[in-house]
C-alpha cells in the first residue's frame, strides 16, 4: 500500500504531511527535493528515508558523507559540480562572442559550484559575475545588476527555489535578452534557451532500488548516496531565434533533444 502526500507548492505544509506519514508507521518515506528530505528527517530519526533530486545532502545535513550516510536517510543527489563548467562551455559555444557571463545563485548554493564556475571561466577566458537572489522578490534587481554589468549570457545554478520559479526566470532571461543555460530540462520546457543537467526522471526511477534494498532489510545509513549518471542537453530553437542566435550545428548534434 502506498500513501501519497504533496505540498502543491506550499512547503509550509511539509512538516504536517511528514508527521502524518510517521504516524502511519510506513516502512519507507520517499521524497523528492532538499526541502522535502529535510522535513522528513526532522519528523523521524528511525523510519527509513529515500531522497531523490537533493543538491548537496552533506552540506544540507541529511547525511554524514556520500559514501557512508549514517542515520536513517540515503538516496540520490543531483550534485555534480563539474556540470557548472560544462554549462559555461556550452554558452561559449552557443555565443562565441561573449566575454562576460553572469551566474545566478541563491544563499543555499554550495561554494563548490562557484569554485567550479570560476575555474571554468578562467579556462574559457571570460569574466564571471556572481549575482545572488535570495527569493523571487530579488529577481528583478538581480537581472538589473546583470544588465548594468553588461553580461552577455547567464548560467542559472540549481536550487529548489529557482526550480519552483523557473517560469519567471525564463521570462526575465527573455525580457533581458540573455542567452541562458539552465540546470534542468524543465526550464526549457517552459521556454528557456538551453539546459544541461541530471535527468530527474532517471533519479526517481533509481530510487526504487533503494526502497527494494531497505524493504529486504538493508540499513539506509549503510547505502551510499549515488550521484547522477544520465545527463540531458536540451536546446530550444524557437527561443534561440527570438534572441537572434544561430546555434552551431556541432552543438545541435550533441543535444539529446532539440525543440523547434
Amino acid at each position: 500500500m502506498i500513501e501519497s502526500r504533496g505540498e502543491a507548492g506550499k512547503p509550509e505544509r511539509l512538516p504536517a504531511y511528514m508527521t502524518e506519514l510517521v504516524a502511519l508507521k510506513v516502512d519507507v518515506i520517499v521524497v523528492a527535493g532538499t526541502l522535502q528530505a529535510l522535513a522528513a528527517k526532522q519528523a523521524t530519526t528511525t523510519l527509513a528515508i529515500v531522497f531523490t533530486s537533493v543538491g548537496d545532502p552533506v552540506a544540507s545535513g541529511l547525511v554524514t558523507s556520500l559514501g557512508r550516510p549514517g542515520g536513517n536517510a540515503t538516496g540520490l543527489s543531483t550534485l555534480a559540480p563539474e556540470l557548472v563548467g560544462k554549462c559555461l562551455e556550452l554558452l561559449k559555444q552557443a555565443v562565441p562572442r561573449i566575454s562576460r557571463i553572469s551566474v545566478l545563485r541563491d544563499e543555499r548554493t554550495g561554494k563548490i559550484l562557484l569554485e567550479e564556475a570560476e575555474v571554468a571561466a578562467r579556462a574559457l577566458g571570460v569574466q564571471l559575475q556572481v549575482v545572488e537572489a535570495r527569493g523571487p522578490a530579488e529577481f528583478d534587481r538581480a537581472f538589473s545588476d546583470m544588465t548594468t554589468a553588461r553580461a552577455g549570457a547567464l548560467v542559472v545554478l540549481p536550487t529548489p527555489m529557482f526550480f519552483t520559479e523557473r517560469g519567471r526566470l525564463v521570462d526575465l532571461a527573455a525580457k533581458n535578452r540573455l542567452p541562458t543555460v539552465f540546470p534542468y530540462r524543465e526550464f526549457v520546457d517552459v521556454g528557456g534557451l538551453m539546459a544541461y543537467g541530471p535527468d530527474l526522471a532517471d533519479l526517481s526511477r533509481r530510487a526504487a532500488t533503494y526502497v527494494d534494498k531497505i524493504l529486504k532489510g538493508a540499513n539506509p545509513g549503510d547505502l551510499p548516496v549515488e550521484q547522477p549518471t544520465k545527463f540531458d542537453l536540451v536546446i530550444n530553437l524557437k527561443t534561440a531565434k527570438a534572441l537572434g542566435l544561430t546555434i552551431p550545428p556541432s552543438l545541435l548534434l550533441r543535444a539529446d533533444q532539440v525543440i523547434e
